[in-house]
């Protein structure tokens, strides 16, 4: 049985499933994605408006409760005056207990043209004296409350909600009743009333804050709006004004005609498009030096190509052929440092292809790489490195690219003359912190005024030969992929050498290790 593809099981599992769920999966496929935009300005106003609208429905809740309490304390007062003097008329006769209460304080009970008015009489044993005899007799819990202390409670009478006051009256109100019994002999007094009065004072109460608000809430929502409106009116000019701009016009943005809460965004775009400003620049400046250095190994090919097709002998056809090649060869090369070149800044934009890299083998491998050269050019090229691993985080492919920059630089200003030394070298600082990589060669060296400059594209020190890296690439290429791999550069002359018309030079790339771990064993 052979073994499917996974991607043709998948196929054919999808050949398989229904047309209507194709159709569907087809259609999900080809939506796109919308994305809501959010408007400031709405998330500012809901977030303002949403707590006012939560908190006006408790506002009118609490409002109707303090209403409420207000509308009974009037009422209440009246109420405990009027079991208070109708208690004044309870006495004990002979052992019975009386109600004295004049016609004229029966019709004063009475008298209210909106509340019912309800009273009752009780005796020490719960008995009815006088009044209503459905009104409710108070809880157990309340007929041991002090005496002559007015309670307050709310119940119900003949279907009605009721306010009822009620005083416990003690019968014994001479100073011999008292010493003739020393247990307390309680009538109840009770006085009720409806709610209707109160519930009329409690919706005037509510009328006067509530209708108010209705006026102001819109009055407040229309100054909510206009002050949002008047708040971002900021944005709205800093929008016209960027989209009143010239497309080439990356000019900084004046940060002083923006509130304070904009100028951190303003600050960021200023520095985007400096950044953006100098990336334009570098790349016509690239452009441009690259155009130039194009013309001259394509105009060499053009005129001996020329020149090849109008000679007769061979040995000037031979000639100009060999002139053609060394032509192609140098733009060959042009065209190889500058898709080096791209590669690196396109990979220092990005942050992946870091990976752990150990320094020692990967600099043997490149000297390997570059020893027929050096063979070649009768130049003496060596390796030398620790005893132990030296670990950096790094992209192999690129830091490949800055060793064979800088040997390729240091091999062709090398003399030619079987004395040439160029050494490879692989170390750690003295704190062993840093992992460096140095390229020594005993050429004609760098001039100290000159070091600062070589690192620029297309950049040549004068009286130069224009081959390897003189072209101009070649260390701009080093000096990209070393920001990338955030390493420090720098150049000096030889201390090796004892020639003075050739000092040398040292070019020194510090990268910085990797921390001693597991993981760091496991490697080395």
């Amino acid at each position: 049985m052979s073994a499917r593809d996974p991607a043709q099981a998948a196929t054919e599992q999808a050949s398989d499933a229904p047309a209507p769920r194709k159709k569907r999966r087809a259609a999900l496929a080809t939506q796109p994605v919308e994305r809501i935009q959010r408007s400031l300005f709405g998330e500012i106003l809901d977030w303002m408006l949403a707590p006012l609208l939560l908190l006006w429905p408790m506002s009118i809740a609490i409002t109707y409760l303090i209403a409420q309490s207000i509308a009974n304390q009037p009422f209440d007062r009246a109420l405990e005056d009027s079991v208070t003097v109708l208690a004044q008329q309870v006495s004990e006769v002979n052992g019975k207990v009386v109600a004295r209460l004049p016609v004229s304080a029966r019709d004063l009970l009475r008298a209210d043209d909106i509340d019912n008015i309800y009273y009752k009489v009780t005796g020490p044993a719960g008995e009815y004296i006088e009044g209503d005899v459905d009104m409710p007799q108070p809880p157990p819990d309340e007929d041991r409350s002090t005496v002559g202390t007015v309670q307050f409670r709310n119940d119900i009478l003949h279907g009605s909600d009721v306010r009822i006051a009620t005083l416990q009256v003690d019968l014994r109100r001479s100073a011999a009743q008292r010493a003739a019994s020393r247990e307390p002999r309680l009538a109840t007094v009770q006085v009720g009333e409806t709610l209707e009065k109160r519930a009329q004072l409690a919706n005037e109460i509510i009328k006067g804050v509530i209708l108010p608000q209705f006026i102001i809430l819109p009055v407040a929502l229309a100054l909510v709006w206009f002050a949002l409106s008047r708040g971002l009116s900021p944005l709205s000019e800093l929008q016209q004004r960027i989209r009143a701009r010239r497309p080439d016009d990356l000019s900084p943005i004046d940060s002083g005609q923006v509130p304070e809460e904009i100028s951190p965004l303003v600050r960021s775009l200023n520095d985007m498009l400096a950044r953006l400003s100098q990336t334009i620049a570098i790349q016509k400046r690239f452009i441009a030096d690259a155009a130039h250095q194009m013309k001259t190994p394509l105009a060499g090919m053009r005129m001996q190509s020329e020149l090849a097709l109008r000679q007769d002998d061979q040995v000037d056809v031979r000639r100009s052929l060999e002139q053609l090649a060394k032509s192609s060869e140098t733009a060959t090369r042009l065209v190889n440092q500058l898709l080096s070149l791209a590669r690196a800044e396109n990979q220092q934009s990005q942050s992946g292809g870091m990976i752990p890299v150990e320094l020692n083998e990967l600099a043997r491998s490149v000297v390997q790489d570059w020893v027929p050269m050096s063979f070649t050019q009768r130049i003496d090229l060596g390796f030398e490195q620790p005893d132990h691993p030296i670990l950096i985080t790094g992209n192999p492919v690129m830091l490949r690219e800055l060793l064979s920059n800088l040997l390729d630089n240091a091999l062709h200003y090398t003399p030619h003359d079987g004395n040439g030394r160029v050494t490879v070298r692989a170390r750690t600082d003295e704190g062993g912190g840093l992992a460096i990589l140095e390229v020594e060669d005993n050429g004609p060296g760098i001039p100290v005024a000159e070091r600062a400059n070589v690192f620029e594209r297309f950049y040549r020190i004068l009286g130069t030969p224009s081959t390897g890296s003189g072209l101009g690439l070649g260390l701009a290429i080093v000096r990209e992929i070393a920001q990338q791999h955030e390493a420090a550069l720098e150049i000096t002359s030889n201390p090796r050498s004892t020639d003075p018309k050739y000092p040398g030079c040292v070019f020194r790339v510090s990268f910085r290790m990797m921390p001693r771990t597991p993981f760091f064993d496991d490697i080395t």
